[in-house]
């Protein structure tokens, strides 16, 4: 049972808002092309499959994040007892783990067509590079976007074996949704941060949060109407989308103090909320 609950607290099973928020656009991207005159097996099968992916990656990207930062984790008070930071699980039992992740992750790729297992193998690096960026740029909250967001596209091929403008501008558009919500939760580190010389966009616009989350907020929301446009939804879809508005720039933005890494927290978390708000924003402008 201990080496169990190290386990779980090393994937960070116990915390299920990082794999949820690498789902989201993967089910986003999945309700978006997905016909739903045809049979919901397929519909039910797809997302099973994303939601185990999106389980098995983000806790092996957790493993090598944990490696690579091992000592600058030592050196914060959030991160300092992760089980590498703190020596309870060694380098190479995480990297066995993360090999067993990674195997089991390929497991559920093969189910998918040729053109998704080419672009999903393809991203791989990508996925694990994001710890070293923060120590060359205060864009790593971007790259996270760049990786965290693949599966809208890879949903969309799983379905249609092909690549359209739709899912990349709805990709796009949530590369910045993943840049804000990450600035975010950066703002709980960022005076460890500041004294251990990482980088990010925390640090970056931190004498100016609300107008750089607002930028990025609005990048997304515009994405969104404008797949619903090419889509071609229902006026319920635009309806729904007030829901989501209210969500990004009253709630986030307006309650959020980057001086409470509570607050933070609270307001990262929230995301989840809102990746299932954008879901339904979809099947309504789908079916209704």
């Amino acid at each position: 049972m201990k080496h169990l609950n190290l386990f779980i607290e090393l994937t960070r099973l116990n915390k299920p808002i990082g794999y949820m928020l690498l789902f989201w656009p993967c089910l986003w991207g999945l309700t978006l092309v997905y016909n739903f005159n045809n049979e919901i097996y397929n519909y039910i099968k797809y997302l099973i499959f994303f939601l185990l992916g999106s389980i098995l990656m983000r806790s092996a990207g957790c493993i090598v994040n944990d490696i690579v930062d091992e000592k600058f984790d030592q050196k914060v008070e959030r991160t300092k007892n992760r089980p590498i930071a703190s020596g309870k699980i060694s380098k190479n039992l995480g990297l066995t783990y993360t090999l067993i992740l990674c195997f089991l992750a390929f497991i559920v790729l093969i189910n998918f067509n040729l053109l998704t297992i080419i672009l999903a193998l393809a991203s791989t690096p990508l996925a694990f590079a994001y710890p070293l960026m923060k120590r060359f740029t205060y864009w790593p909250q971007l790259f996270l976007g760049i990786t965290f967001n693949y599966g809208l596209i890879l949903a969309w091929t799983s379905v249609n074996n092909n690549i359209s403008l739709i899912p990349i501008l709805f990709y796009f558009g949530a590369l910045f949704w993943t840049l804000g919500y990450d600035t975010i939760y950066g703002y709980q580190d960022i005076k460890d941060d500041e004294i251990i010389g990482v980088k990010s966009a925390s640090i970056k616009f931190k004498n100016n949060s609300k107008n750089f989350l607002l930028l990025c907020y609005s990048i997304f929301f515009v994405s969104l109407i404008l797949v619903g446009f090419l889509m071609k939804f229902s006026n319920i879809f635009y309806l729904t989308l007030a829901i989501t508005f209210l969500h990004l720039f009253f709630y986030q933005i307006k309650f959020l103090n980057t001086k409470v890494p509570e607050n933070c927290l609270k307001i990262f978390k929230s995301n989840n909320i809102l990746g299932l708000i954008i879901c339904l924003n979809i099947v309504a402008g789908k079916l209704f």
